[in-house]
């Protein structure tokens, strides 16, 4: 274990040195992909209840990884992630069972989030340096646990500057690709300036080891109409210019664009302008109570459009 640790280190030390001579990073190829965060409301949710149409490749997220501890009173861990998913549904043997079964499925873990036990997930880390060796272990050690090709960036509430949120989770990314821990990575930003200025100063230096760019257009006001939808993504397309940007609603009632009112509309004017590169939902979880229709009804359209 201190062998392994000391190991970490010397790759961190050697990624300081190197990161700043790298312009580009290979990745596979970036599909039109259906995503979908899964396990964060303890519902008993599991990868068999998800339809998985096989014409269309499809991400899980687990929801959450967070450093935090996990006790009543959470206190930041410095990049220490623990794992808050439904860890009794969605184990390394159901991620190998449903990989096996659907060569079109990937898992990924998403980190942060809200809120750890009725608190905020804050991005509080106590160094660049130290954060990045500790969460480059702990997330490297879940990843190959769990047999993980993805990982999600859904901090949204931080007490740094968006420069030291930017070189904590730079470094992180492009460590994990380099060793090929991890294959994809996304971010999942919302229309908050407090938020957006951080993920902003993210892609601006370390945008091109980001596959995807998970936007969460539920955070818009509910009652969003279809042109107001068209718009809000062209300012995101310029926001991350030259990124995935991924659609989106939840299922929860949130907000946003919902189904009922013309999302998959306005998802089919975006994929005749070339523009629709894949959906994703929040939240599995959610979607248990209508039987995962809108599922079904987003993987049809993607397929549709390969």
């Amino acid at each position: 274990m201190e062998c392994f640790k000391f190991c970490i280190s010397l790759l961190v030390l050697q990624t300081v040195l190197t990161i700043s001579r790298i312009t580009a990073t290979v990745s596979p190829s970036c599909p039109v992909v259906f995503r979908e965060y899964i396990g964060a409301l303890g519902k008993n949710v599991t990868f068999s209840d998800v339809p998985i149409n096989p014409n269309v490749e499809v991400h899980f997220l687990l929801s959450f990884a967070i450093d935090y501890t996990n006790t009543n009173s959470p206190q930041p861990t410095n990049g220490d992630f623990l794992i808050y998913w439904d860890t009794d549904n969605l184990t390394p043997s159901h991620i190998s069972s449903v990989k096996a079964k659907h060569k079109n499925v990937k898992v990924g873990m998403s980190l942060g989030g809200d809120t750890v036990n009725g608190k905020n997930a804050t991005f509080a880390p106590t160094s660049i340096t130290s954060w990045v060796r500790n969460a480059i272990y702990s997330i490297t050690k879940i990843a190959k646990e769990y047999n993980l090709d993805a990982i999600d960036i859904d901090y949204e509430h931080f007490n740094v500057d968006p420069d030291t949120f930017a070189e904590c989770i730079g470094r992180l990314l492009y460590f994990l690709k380099q060793n090929n821990v991890i294959s994809y990575t996304s971010i999942a930003p919302y229309a908050e300036d407090s938020v957006q200025v951080h993920y902003l100063a993210l892609w601006r230096k370390y945008g091109h080891l980001i596959d995807y760019v998970n936007f969460q257009f539920y955070a818009y006001a509910k009652g969003t109409t279809i042109p107001q939808f068209l718009q809000y993504f062209e300012t995101q397309r310029c926001n991350y210019k030259g990124g995935k940007i991924l659609v989106s609603f939840g299922t929860n009632n949130i907000g946003g664009l919902s189904p009922e009112h013309g999302f998959f509309d306005a998802c089919t004017i975006l994929r005749s302008q070339g523009k629709l590169h894949g959906i994703f939902i929040w939240s599995a979880d959610d979607s248990m109570k209508d039987h995962f229709r809108y599922e079904k009804l987003s993987q049809n359209l993607l397929a549709s459009a390969t």
